[in-house]
């Protein structure tokens, strides 16, 4: 197996790049957001690799950390996400903006990805959002806020997340200011208009 690539950029494509290792170049395709941490051409670079064999072809993805490949195992495990859609998705939002998604139940958010539509996006959702954390994208107050969200009844942290939602923000943007806000709450226990203001003033530093 390769896992690991080092050498000079050769050249770069739409969705690869080629880098040559001590004179024998590797095709290796990567999401758009990797290929943009790239060097220039002729310049040294290493590429975190996963090696994928099937019958037809053996064929290398390129990532630019190890958190990025970490994401595209993980999105192949469902249902209907294969190497070009993981990519896709790794090319449209960034792990740290899939990591909230998934943990805020943002579906339109993941949906954004071209070739996912609503019903891919819900059950990434739905069978991601218990592995998130292991990969420590999610902050541990995004974590308590996806349990109130969760929650049977409204808890001031849902009803801070929809009032900033009916006030133009995202799902997954309004998300993280009310996590913030609730960070930096501590062990106190906000009211809604209190979470409220204070996440606003998180997005309005943002």
């Amino acid at each position: 197996m390769i896992g690991k690539l080092k050498g000079r950029i050769d050249s770069y494509g739409a969705d690869h790049l080629l880098i040559d290792v001590q004179g024998v170049c590797y095709v290796v395709a990567c999401s758009t957001r990797t290929l943009a941490q790239m060097p220039p051409k002729g310049e040294f670079a290493e590429v975190i690799t996963e090696m994928l064999v099937s019958q037809e072809m053996i064929r290398l993805v390129g990532f630019a950390s190890g958190a990025e490949r970490d994401w595209f195992k993980l999105l192949q495990s469902v249902q209907g996400v294969g190497t070009k859609v993981a990519l896709a998705i790794l090319s449209t939002l960034s792990v740290a903006e899939l990591g909230n998604a998934i943990a805020l139940a943002d579906k339109a958010m993941i949906g954004r990805t071209p070739g996912v539509g609503p019903k891919l996006a819900a059950r990434l959702v739905t069978e991601l959002k218990d592995k998130t954390p292991q990969f420590g994208a999610v902050d541990a107050s995004l974590a308590q806020l996806s349990g109130e969200l969760d929650a049977p009844r409204p808890t001031a942290a849902s009803d801070a997340v929809s009032a900033l939602v009916n006030l133009g923000y995202g799902q997954a943007q309004a998300g993280v200011a009310v996590a913030m806000a609730m960070k930096k709450a501590g062990d106190e226990v906000l009211p809604t208009e209190k979470l409220i203001r204070m996440a606003l003033k998180e997005l309005s530093s943002s």
